[in-house]
């Protein structure tokens, strides 16, 4: 019975080109954006996840990528010692198959698993050669005269359709003409028909990057190299608005890269940002370009604070307005709780020089304990110098968290305190925010508690949580919880104002 339903988890990197030491995750949504600087080793990332599978035997005309393709033997290397790991999960039949681990590596002369051994999957591979304009690849000089036959394009419809929202153009034809035994793609605008040689180059790579997405079969991995080259911000936006719609729809994975920070606010794209150190790669989830400029030093504000989500940012930010040292912090989000590791261990791998104006904070609820902060320092901040074990030690003392319960998630710890205020010390605006939230008494998930108080008084995320943090603070716990923000800022106060 034919494998269905492939889904690509994780990729754990220990040595792939300049790549060492990295795990990147594709859990979330169905497109991922991989950034970074040139040189980083975002095209790496392509290129392996492009030979990991082979073409399911029941789909005929599907490319085998093999490593040779993209990890070409030369004289100044062979990749031998190239060594990576996916986790990704499948269907047989009814049977699934979650969490299945293949490893990949080239000792010497082989990569294995060969070919015939890696797991079945459809792979589109879109690489640079696609941006290339059709008239600069064109060979012919003299006349070319297209036969009047006009050969139908699979998707025809749909691609005609999207690309005219992209570039904003009614569309009245999209067909492949054929001059000299060579197949042109053809579009008629405004009654004019004109082929791929007059094309411009991002409308040409447009039509390339549709047809492709439309044609790969259901949970198809799609990989997309450069994927905002020759596109404007806006056309890009569309782009990707129309490929999410897709991807859901055929249940495709999507992995690009790009240097687009104009796309970071779009909320259906995990983000993945790569940043090289002297001995390894590090990869953050959510932290956005600033952030890793000012962790290699070059800060904004003197006090930086990193935490996970926006009700931490916004309740950190309620401790530094507390103390009237709000002009002082920024607040950097990092996502899930395991990037707080990883962005403590870039400060010391950077050798970063404002480690002592840094926090990591947690929220409470994962690595309580230090037995379990040191086990994921470890993960993050290997080796086995003095030196080595001093950072260790060092990056510990950064990391701190909000004081709540064990075994309670913040929001619903929270939800729970503001449900139980006192009615008589509450201003009628925030009696109403009480009482919308005594209405709610259990949410499927934990995280969302505040998310349901915001939508049943219908305003902005941002509003609400600053009202709801602004009513949390009543509570008699909420000293307790942020104690060690608020010691930590206090304690830098004689460093930062005049006296």
């Amino acid at each position: 019975m034919p494998i269905h339903s492939q889904v690509l988890k994780k990729i754990n990197i220990d040595q792939l080109k300049g790549l060492r030491n990295v795990e990147i995750g594709f859990d979330g949504n169905n497109l991922t954006a991989i950034m970074g600087l040139n040189g980083v080793g975002k095209s790496t990332v392509l290129h392996a996840l492009a030979c990991v599978y082979r073409p399911p035997m029941n789909i005929p005309g599907l490319i085998n990528y093999q490593f040779q393709i993209f990890f070409t033997p030369t004289s100044h290397s062979i990749w031998a010692g190239s060594n990576f790991s996916i986790t990704h999960s499948y269907s047989d039949g009814p049977t699934a198959h979650p969490n299945v681990q293949t490893h990949f590596r080239k000792a010497v002369d082989r990569w294995v698993p060969k070919k015939e051994r890696r797991p079945e999957r459809a792979v589109t591979f879109i690489g640079m050669r696609s941006a290339v304009p059709e008239i600069e690849k064109e060979t012919k000089k003299t006349r070319i005269a297209f036969n009047a036959a006009r050969v139908p394009i699979a998707h025809e419809v749909e691609i005609r359709r999207y690309a005219g929202v992209i570039m904003n153009r009614q569309y009245q034809a999209l067909h492949t003409s054929n001059a000299y035994g060579k197949n042109y793609i053809t579009l008629q605008h405004n009654n004019v028909e004109y082929s791929s040689l007059f094309m411009g180059a991002g409308e040409q790579r447009i039509i390339y990057i549709l047809s492709e997405i439309l044609k790969a079969p259901n949970s198809s991995l799609v990989l997309i190299e450069e994927i905002d080259v020759l596109m404007h911000q806006d056309a890009l936006v569309k782009l990707l608005e129309i490929i999410d719609r897709i991807a859901r729809r055929k249940n495709l994975q999507v992995v690009f890269t790009t240097h687009a920070h104009s796309i970071l606010d779009l909320p259906f794209i995990n983000y993945r940002h790569l940043l090289q150190t002297n001995t390894n790669t590090l990869c953050f989830n959510e932290t956005k370009p600033d952030a890793l400029h000012r962790l290699t030093g070059r800060h904004l504000r003197p006090l930086e604070i990193f935490i996970e989500d926006d009700l931490a940012e916004a309740i950190a930010n309620k401790v530094a307005a507390g103390l009237k040292m709000s002009r002082f912090i920024e607040t950097t989000k990092f996502g899930a709780a395991t990037n707080c590791f990883t962005a403590v261990a870039a400060t010391y791998l950077r050798r970063t020089d404002n480690k002592d104006k840094m926090l990591f904070v947690l929220d409470g609820d994962e690595y309580r304990t230090d037995e379990e902060k040191i086990t994921r320092i470890g993960k993050a901040l290997t080796g086995t110098t003095d030196e080595n074990d001093q950072q260790r030690a060092e990056a510990l003392v950064k990391i701190t968290q909000f004081d709540i319960p064990p075994n309670r998630k913040p929001e619903h710890y929270y939800h729970g305190l503001i449900c139980a205020l006192d009615d008589r010390n509450l201003s009628d605006e925030e009696l109403e925010w009480v009482s919308a939230a005594r209405e709610i008494e259990h949410v499927e998930d934990g995280h969302l508690y505040f998310n349901e108080i915001i939508e049943r008084m219908g305003v902005s995320r941002e509003n609400g949580l600053t009202r709801l943090v602004d009513i949390l603070r009543k509570c008699p716990e909420w000293a307790q919880i942020v104690q060690p923000v608020h010691d930590w800022l206090d304690g830098k106060r004689p460093e930062l104002e005049e006296h």
